[in-house]
């Protein structure tokens, strides 16, 4: 028997949890939310450090690569993807961060309605559980724990030191609208304890009778009728099941996986999708195009005099200390996130707003899942936070089981490789200072021979990897845009009762990290379907 539901939520990653929070606090609402993934039943989901056995771990991950990239000389990048309730907040950085209000005014001068800074900032704070006192900026008493980081080091500390040198201020907080400066991040985090949006939105509202949650599902399709989304249909165990949606289906399947399944679904270009043989529903040239991601460039230095996880934990003798101190304390590096210290800084001055974002890191290794280096070590990876560059993401064949083709297409315009080649000039500028020299860096990567433009760029191309944000696959836009997939209250143009409401509906990327600029999508995504409702 085919059961109907109020709302259907595809995907309980960061934004569906948050959907299915909100919309179930209505007790009118009777919501069912599909899950690919399982349970977060794994200690690695949780301890912060876990995210190095995650990564690449089918438990976790949808273990996707891209496909070869030119502007990174051909190489194929594997792609992370959250596969678990939480989606990819239980196997990120944990580092919380808005963006810039400019990014959001950015959207509203495209033309969008109600999504400027001051639109956005009272959705942050609905959400926000802060450690410190709440005020203008923060608040308490929300799902979504934030700390300060619960270990500090002198390396770390000498780099915030040589940056204010080199005209980045020394701040305490990345998430006041204008995130200039170099400090600590703040973490998604309680008590030394990875904090998911399926810990603080979805697992406290399971028991809510409105509320069916089903794990290791398979969403196929979007059932369209009559130009509506009428349902679901999905595999799990080897069996196919429907389900009808009364009021509307919400994609929160994340920027890789909800084009994939609306082209499956009959919705996008119809060219492509008659090439993969599908029956074209609705033709939307502009699902699976405008990807943007930020590629982060990881140069590391070798160091003497000055403690780095290398030197303290790299040995193997010395983990069960580090244990014990999680154990006992819920402190060291098992509590650390992937990056401890961040900067924003402009790589030149005819930039208005940093376009740059730096993650430093008290250790080196050459890729995650790798050893630690023997020596001691700074890693100081830089990312270009507006990308000029486009890339896609399409379905690769009518299989929903077939991996999608992922293009990030990084470093494709003129202007992206020049910011890269400034970014890593900078990281030099700032290593020269005396805070640092003091401790005797040594560049390893690209290496001091490494010095022309030329040089740099293939540097670059040679070290350039994902730090996981991929956003843009159905954007909003205005009618009048071709390309735009949604409008700015999330709706699927030329499809009824069908929105998007996860991190594929940003018209342009945010200057930072994307997690929890996704849960406020989500949570402006509720207010305008709670609005809407019959």
């Amino acid at each position: 028997m085919t059961e109907t539901y109020d709302y259907i939520v595809v995907g309980a990653g960061s934004a569906g949890c948050v959907l299915a929070n909100r919309l179930t606090a209505d007790p009118r609402n009777r919501v069912l939310a599909l899950e690919a993934g399982g349970d977060d039943n794994w200690i690695w989901f949780h301890v912060p450090v876990g995210y190095l056995f995650s990564m690449g771990n089918p438990r976790a991950d949808w273990l996707y690569q891209t496909e070869p990239i030119p502007g990174l000389d051909g190489r194929r990048l594997n792609y992370p993807r959250g596969k678990v309730i939480g989606g990819c907040s239980a196997i990120n950085g944990m580092i919380y961060m808005r963006g810039q209000a400019a990014d959001y005014d950015g959207w509203r001068q495209l033309g969008l309605s109600g999504w400027g800074w001051d639109d956005m900032l009272p959705l942050f704070l609905a959400q926000e559980d802060h450690i410190d006192a709440a005020g203008p900026l923060h608040a308490r008493g929300g799902e979504w724990r934030v700390e300060h980081p619960r270990m500090r080091w002198q390396v770390l500390d000498a780099f915030a030191e040589a940056a204010a040198l080199e005209g980045i201020p020394q701040v305490a907080d990345f998430n006041g609208g204008d995130n200039l400066g170099v400090g600590y991040f703040q973490v998604n985090q309680k008590a030394g304890v990875r904090w998911s949006a399926a810990r603080g939105f979805l697992k406290p509202v399971l028991r809510r009778p409105n509320l069916k949650l089903l794990t290791g599902v398979t969403v196929t399709r979007v059932l369209v009728e009559n130009g509506r989304a009428a349902g679901v249909a999905w595999e799990s165990g080897g069996r196919a099941f429907e389900a009808r949606a009364a009021g509307e289906v919400v994609l929160t399947a994340g920027a890789v996986n909800t084009p994939k399944l609306l082209e499956l679904s009959g919705i996008g270009d119809g060219a492509r999708l008659s090439a993969l043989g599908v029956e074209t529903v609705s033709h939307a040239p502009g699902v699976g195009e405008n990807l943007q991601d930020h590629l982060q460039i990881r140069p590391y230095y070798r160091v003497s005099g000055v403690p780095t996880l290398n030197t303290m934990y790299g040995s193997v003798w010395r983990r069960p200390l580090m244990a014990a101190d999680y154990a006992l304390r819920r402190r060291g590096p098992m509590s650390m996130a992937p990056s401890q210290m961040g900067a924003f800084a402009r790589s030149s001055p005819d930039q208005e707003t940093p376009n740059l974002e730096f993650h430093v890191q008290p250790l080196s290794l050459d890729r995650f899942g790798e050893p630690l280096h023997s020596f001691g070590a700074i890693t100081v990876s830089v990312c270009n936070l507006r990308p000029s560059s486009r890339g896609s993401i399409h379905a690769a064949g009518p299989d929903i089981a077939a991996p999608p083709a992922i293009q990030p297409n990084y470093l494709a315009s003129v202007e992206d490789q020049r910011v890269a080649v400034e970014s890593l000039r900078l990281v030099r500028r700032i290593i020269a200072r005396p805070p640092l020299q003091r401790f005797s860096p040594e560049e390893h990567r690209p290496g001091a021979g490494a010095d022309s433009d030329r040089d740099l760029l293939a540097a670059a191309r040679a070290l350039g990897a994902t730090i996981f944000h991929p956003v843009g696959t159905a954007k909003m836009g205005l009618a009048s845009d071709p390309m735009a997939v949604t409008d700015e209250r999330l709706r699927v143009r030329g499809v009824g009762a069908l929105r998007v409401a996860d991190a594929s509906v940003m018209p342009r990327i945010t200057s930072g990290n994307t997690n929890s600029p996704t849960m406020v999508i989500a949570e402006k995504a509720a207010r305008m379907i709670a609005e809407d409702r019959p």
